[in-house]
């Protein structure tokens, strides 16, 4: 399942194919496709990543982040959509500035390409069987 936080992007995991000299993995490995206004994109690169049409992409649920804060949802909802809106802001004024996830990664602007980079124990909890494979591919 991936999760869709609006004006940013899709979080979500895919499984590929990979052959290796004897045989053929099966890996999972994390994946993040951008979202942001195009206007705040100007002169940077990013990869395109697809996600496949059977992957169920839900909205990030403020419900669940209000319990895990102790916040109420309209503060969580308001301060996750005013932290996008400023790393948007400083994206268009090329200010490269990291975004760190907890547990998951950060996207951060180098040489002018914004990418999505994922910590090692993100990508082996998804993996353990073929997880050297997965993180060379992710």
């Amino acid at each position: 399942q991936g999760v869709l936080v609006t004006g940013l992007g899709t979080f979500t995991m895919v499984q590929a194919q990979f052959h290796g000299e004897e045989e053929v993995y099966v890996v999972r490995r994390p994946v993040f496709r951008l979202d942001i206004d195009v206007l705040c994109l100007q002169e940077l690169a990013f990869p395109t990543v697809v996600i496949p049409g059977d992957v169920k992409v839900k909205p990030l649920n403020y419900k669940w982040l209000s319990r895990a804060t102790s916040f109420p949802r309209h503060v969580v909802k308001d301060c996750v959509q005013e932290t996008i809106l400023l790393y948007s802001f400083q994206l268009k004024n090329r200010q490269h500035l990291s975004f760190a996830f907890k547990d998951i990664g950060v996207l951060s602007c180098k040489d002018d390409v914004l990418c999505m980079r994922f910590y090692y124990d993100c990508v082996t909890r998804l993996e353990s069987k073929a997880s050297q494979i997965a993180l060379l591919h992710t």
